[in-house]
């Protein structure tokens, strides 16, 4: 990973980092990456913890590797360890963000999903349910402008801008496989055009 710094964290900075990852857990009403604008705004722009590359990487790696996408956040915390100085604070970061984004949505989840089920035809739960669609989509379109804004401002790389819009209409439109769209946008940024 490119764009390593170096951060001193205390005791009550990994408390923060994991009362901030349960926060974000209840909030992942479309999975850990609709939450990936909130984890930019801490990680990245409040504490200075990740740098925007080593952000970018985390997601990246993670999407293009197989299992779960949520990898991406132990990635975060593993390289928050790195940047505090050892292979343990990197454990200890892995641990602190997954148990966090796991915990309270699991919990969560069991205990709601099965009274949701059982009630799925009462108009509030039906309401509840169309009303977080907007609100996914919203958390989704900011975490794509995060990501595709690293370069610098929204007109700054316009290539870069050009190539996340194809990508969102190749994913929208077809049913083009997300390793083939990761494949194109990997060899245009090797061959420099992006």
């Amino acid at each position: 990973m490119n764009g390593a710094i170096h951060i001193t964290l205390a005791w009550h900075d990994w408390l923060n980092l994991f009362a901030h990852y349960m926060l974000l857990s209840l909030m992942s009403l479309g999975g850990a990456i609709s939450t990936t604008s909130e984890m930019h705004r801490f990680l990245v722009e409040q504490h200075g913890w990740l740098s925007q590359a080593q952000f970018n990487d985390s997601i990246a790696l993670a999407q293009a590797a197989p299992g779960p996408n949520v990898l991406f956040v132990a990635l975060m915390g593993w390289n928050v360890g790195m940047n505090a100085g050892s292979t343990s604070a990197a454990f200890l970061g892995v641990a602190t963000t997954m148990i966090g984004i796991l915990l309270p949505s699991t919990i969560f989840t069991y205990q709601v999903a099965q009274w949701g089920h059982r009630n799925r035809e009462l108009r509030p739960v039906r309401a509840f349910k169309q009303g977080m669609a907007p609100v996914v989509i919203a958390l989704l379109l900011s975490t794509s402008w995060i990501l595709a804004s690293s370069a610098g401002g929204s007109g700054y790389h316009w290539p870069l801008w050009l190539l996340t819009l194809s990508s969102c209409l190749v994913i929208w439109r077809t049913k083009l496989h997300l390793l083939w769209v990761l494949g194109a946008g990997a060899l245009l940024g090797a061959l420099g055009f992006v």
